[in-house]
């Protein structure tokens, strides 16, 4: 039996090891030895139990001298001893021996200069499918002489004692950047896989002056090579406005900027399934078929049909499957430099502008801040918002400094002229979320050029440029106080969120004071 150096892993005696096996015989596999289903379309329907997202509080990176002043040590990347890596390990490679091991064996990069070899390591036919979906499939020649840079090893059945090994629960998902190691154990969740590879690129990419980004991108389809990004958290419409059936994706989700231009880190697309349906995403409507691999969705247990609208499980339900399901999708997923890049948010206070060009200050500004709000179940959440700051619109996945990320990407808007806007997918002060097809409209403004050239004003609390007029948008719309009867009322809300930009921003002491000036005044 060929156990393609499974050996080094301390992974011993195993008793089948499978490499990079087909879809259809993953999904075979699943269907035989774990508690999976089929859908009415042929995909793999997995149900990730306990944990049906990832687990920040259970994320650690090895402290080790050899990259501990590399990393931006906080609650997103908590240190753990090498002594209690070496403990845990010990225990992963213990458990997945004498099992049938899946590896994959596949590149995180679809630029060939910066792309890196990665072994996925699984006990589960349903995890290896995942990462057959998620990673740059190799051709037969590439396997034959493929090399792993870095191991993502996963023992999802394995339940650690938390006490014992001084770590919070009975999961773990550990980086270990100098034995060029991942390890997770204790969760089900596929997403800790995908992230886990996306926070090693996040690594790798800023030390070789290549910025990593939590990002969707689209191209243009006529060959100008006219690429755009769009940048945003859970809500903003990141996925809905990216998916563009005029232009070309080249991803939905992690993405480097090179000396060359963007390059999808992924093969594959990882979507979120609640309330999906044929009209408003047919895209990843129609991806949903054998091969992809549906998580925590509820199906008719005779028909086999999903109803994406059933939360009972989670309200994180997902699907992952190859780039190359979506029609339209680039392939290899390269494009040139951006022309136009979008920060995405969603603004319960309803005081942001619709959408503002920022200067590159301002964009490196917004960008570290990565702000949006999350309503809590109605509509009434708006006159209670909850403001929400994620470092780089990524935080859970950036090991380095925040300002490594900002001054990359200054650099890069300087170099090759990208024009920066701030699109406010939320509320505004009727108390109603703006409306898609006026967003759109900006949008497509943005992107043709056409944003660029009109006059703007200068909005007074946050400093931002607010165009005048935009194609195909009413003018009144693009003033936010316009939407308030009370305008001390939007003064007050202003100012408010202004501070809370303050306030969060405090934290990142190591900023440049021209980032630091270009935000909100307080």
């Amino acid at each position: 039996m060929n156990t393609y150096g499974i050996e080094k892993y301390n992974i011993m005696t195993p008793c089948h090891v499978y490499r990079n096996l087909s879809p259809a015989v993953l999904t075979e596999m699943a269907l035989k030895t774990e508690d999976c289903k089929l859908t009415d379309k042929g995909a793999l329907l997995v149900d990730t139990g306990k944990y049906t997202g990832r687990s920040p509080k259970d994320r650690y990176v090895v402290d080790e001298p050899t990259t501990t002043a590399n990393i931006n040590w906080n609650n997103e990347n908590k240190k753990i001893s090498e002594a209690a890596f070496d403990s845990i390990y010990g225990k992963v490679a213990a458990y997945l021996s004498n099992r049938d091991i899946y590896l994959f064996d596949g590149f995180a990069g679809a630029d060939e200069k910066y792309r890196i070899g990665i072994r996925i390591i699984n006990e589960y036919a349903s995890q290896n499918l995942f990462m057959h979906n998620m990673l740059i499939r190799p051709t037969e020649q590439e396997l034959e002489k493929f090399e792993e840079q870095f191991t993502v090893i996963c023992a999802p059945g394995l339940k650690l004692n938390a006490e014992l090994e001084g770590i919070n629960s009975e999961a773990a998902i550990i980086l270990n950047f100098k034995k060029n190691i991942v390890v997770i154990a204790g969760s089900k969740y596929c997403g800790e896989m995908k992230k886990s590879v996306f926070s090693v690129m996040n690594y790798i990419l800023p030390l070789k002056g290549v910025l990593g980004m939590h990002c969707s991108a689209n191209m243009a389809m006529d060959g100008s090579g006219d690429t755009a990004l769009f940048f945003g958290l859970s809500g903003t419409g990141k996925t809905t406005l990216s998916a563009d059936p005029n232009r070309g994706l080249i991803g939905d989700d992690e993405h480097g900027w090179s000396d060359k231009g963007i390059f999808n880190i992924e093969g594959g697309c990882y979507a979120k399934c609640i309330d999906l349906s044929r009209e408003k995403e047919p895209e990843i409507y129609g991806a949903i078929r054998h091969g992809a691999v549906v998580e925590n969705v509820v199906v008719d247990p005779e028909t086999r049909i999903p109803d994406y609208s059933d939360n009972s499980l989670t309200e994180n339900t997902r699907v992952s499957y190859p780039i190359d399901f979506i029609d339209n999708a680039v392939v290899p997923s390269v494009g040139g430099h951006p022309k136009t890049i979008i920060f995405l948010t969603a603004d319960a206070y309803g005081v942001l502008p619709p959408v503002s060009k920022l200067t590159k200050e301002q964009a490196m500004y917004y960008f570290v801040s990565g702000y949006t709000s999350k309503v809590a179940g109605t509509e009434r959440g708006i006159t209670d918002p909850v403001s929400t700051f994620s470092t780089c619109f990524g935080s859970p996945f950036l090991p380095l400094k925040s300002s490594v990320y900002a001054e990359l990407l200054g650099e890069k808007i300087e170099k090759h002229g990208s024009n920066v806007y701030l699109v406010n997918t939320g509320w505004n002060g009727t108390g109603k979320r703006m409306s898609l097809k006026a967003t759109r409209a900006m949008v497509t403004a943005a992107l043709d050029g056409s944003l660029a050239e009109v006059e703007y004003y200068v909005e007074p609390y946050f400093g931002l440029n607010v165009p005048k007029t935009c194609p195909n948008v009413e003018s009144e719309i693009l003033d936010p106080q316009t939407s308030w009867s009370d305008k001390k009322a939007y003064d007050k809300k202003a100012k408010e969120l202004a501070k809370k930009f303050v306030e969060n921003f405090k934290k990142y002491d190591h900023m440049p004071a021209e980032i630091v000036n270009a935000g909100p005044k307080a």
